[in-house]
């Protein structure tokens, strides 16, 4: 009997060993990630959308399969559109492939009901992105499926589409990254009609030491936008745990 109730002590402390185990492996391989910018105004793919914001992150990764939930609220001006994308992505090496919901408080309904996705209706914008990271220089393709997208020069959907190449280097110990974005034909979302150069680019970032354990990623972006004809300066700095 004693030799029983031994064994069944050793099965129970065994399975508890690697259960233990298993999830400290599992919790290994789980990255979070908690973040947020702030930016003084909101500038995306040579677009103006708004003033002063912030912009928190919320994202789990394991494995190169992540899900990032993103958002962006203006700090000054009450009548900036508020924001909410989820993004599904995943990456393997040098490559990577997403689907992002996009909504804003702003489109087709008055009411900005978040849970509302009727097709000619909802203030959500559906868009599938595929890229590579060569290194030297990174390239990535998106367009819109379904949603709240802008119509062509016929009236009909778009599914406008966005391409971007970037190249990261370093100087005068700063972190550099150049890019280059074009609109490939006519959109409203773009406000293009036809191929259109919409973003050329310059963003620095250096980190700002505060304390010997902490300090701030600051960032500057020159933005032009030669379809619109505008350009814009943005400020604006990281706070991540």
């Amino acid at each position: 009997m004693k030799k029983v109730v031994l064994f069944a002590m050793l099965q129970v402390a065994s399975a508890t060993v690697l259960a233990q185990e298993k999830e400290s492996v599992s919790s290994a391989s789980v990255e979070t990630t908690i973040s947020a910018d702030f930016v003084s105004s909101y500038v995306w793919r040579g677009q103006d959308l708004g003033s002063a914001a912030v912009q928190p992150t919320l994202g789990v990764d394991y494995k190169g399969l992540s899900l990032t939930a993103w958002g962006s609220y203006g700090l000054t001006d009450s009548d900036d559109a508020k924001e909410l994308d989820l993004t599904l992505s995943y990456t393997i090496g040098g490559f990577n492939i997403g689907v992002t919901d996009y909504w804003t408080s702003e489109g087709p309904d008055p009411d900005a009901r978040y849970f509302k996705y009727d097709a000619h209706g909802t203030n959500h914008l559906f868009e599938a992105n595929i890229g590579y990271d060569f290194g030297l220089v990174a390239l990535q393709w998106y367009t819109n499926f379904a949603g709240n997208d802008g119509v062509n020069k016929n009236g009909k959907r778009a599914y406008s589409s966005y391409f971007e190449a970037s190249v990261p280097f370093r100087l005068a110990t700063v972190d550099w990254t150049a890019t280059a974005g074009v609109v490939p034909y006519a959109t409203t979302a773009y406000e293009t009609t036809g191929f259109a150069v919409t973003n050329i680019s310059l963003c620095a970032t250096k980190d700002i030491k505060i304390t010997d354990a902490f300090s701030i990623p600051l960032f500057a972006q020159v933005t032009g936008n030669p379809c619109s004809q505008k350009a814009y300066l943005v400020l604006g700095f990281t706070l991540h745990p």
